[in-house]
């Protein structure tokens, strides 16, 4: 890949965390922080309260009120649903399981969401999952107050493995609205990455120079 190419990469990434952040004070978006906690790698996973930050890898009593399943003793990716739960489809898919969602797509009602524990599909086509790279699904949960709302969660994929394998599975950060019924974009209130910023400075001094 070109200079180019990569520059155009990271200030397309930046330009959308920048919006999500814009986005943040105009929306009531809850965001994690960075967390990078690692799911185990068996039938359990991790289970995620998403209101109170609480991440820990099962049984799911360890949890109260769980939001988000993610699962497999193999090398593949599940989801088991709390009620009134599920991950949003790629848009424009009406069956299947979780779609892997570009940044600034937007989640909520109008999207198609599966609540069985269909394993994820990985490949090259739009939507599919990825190994060895960041994947973001788009979810929906009941709150304690019985309100339903919607999120995105970024998920990091380790390589290519089999039922038995130690393939990794970490939870890297997530959003939601805190407003009930209220859609969200994926990766809004995420803030770019300190180097996104930096590429961004240095390539706007190129162009002034390049101007003078």
């Amino acid at each position: 890949m070109s200079i180019s190419n990569r520059l155009a990469n990271h200030f397309a990434l930046a330009a959308v965390a920048t919006a999500a952040v814009a986005a943040t004070s105009n929306a009531a978006v809850v965001y994690s922080g960075v967390i990078n906690f690692a799911c185990a790698v068996d039938i359990d996973g991790c289970y995620i309260n998403v209101q109170t930050n609480l991440l820990s890898n099962g049984p799911g009593s360890g949890v109260p009120g769980w939001d988000v399943n993610p699962y497999s003793s193999g090398g593949g990716m599940n989801f088991f649903n709390s009620t009134g739960g599920g991950q949003m489809r790629y848009p424009g898919v009406t069956a299947g399981p979780a779609g892997n969602l570009a940044l600034g797509t937007s989640i909520g009602s109008t999207g198609s969401f599966n609540t069985s524990t269909t394993g994820v599909v990985f490949g090259a086509a739009a939507g599919n999952w990825q190994y060895s790279a960041e994947n973001v699904i788009g979810f929906r949960f009941v709150a304690a107050a019985g309100t339903t709302h919607y999120g995105w969660m970024r998920f990091l994929m380790g390589a290519a493995g089999s039922s038995g394998t130690s393939m990794t599975r970490t939870v890297v950060d997530y959003g939601y609205e805190s407003t009930a019924a209220t859609s969200i974009v994926a990766g809004a209130g995420a803030v770019p990455a300190p180097g996104a910023l930096a590429l961004l400075g240095l390539a706007g001094l190129a162009t002034r120079r390049r101007r003078a």
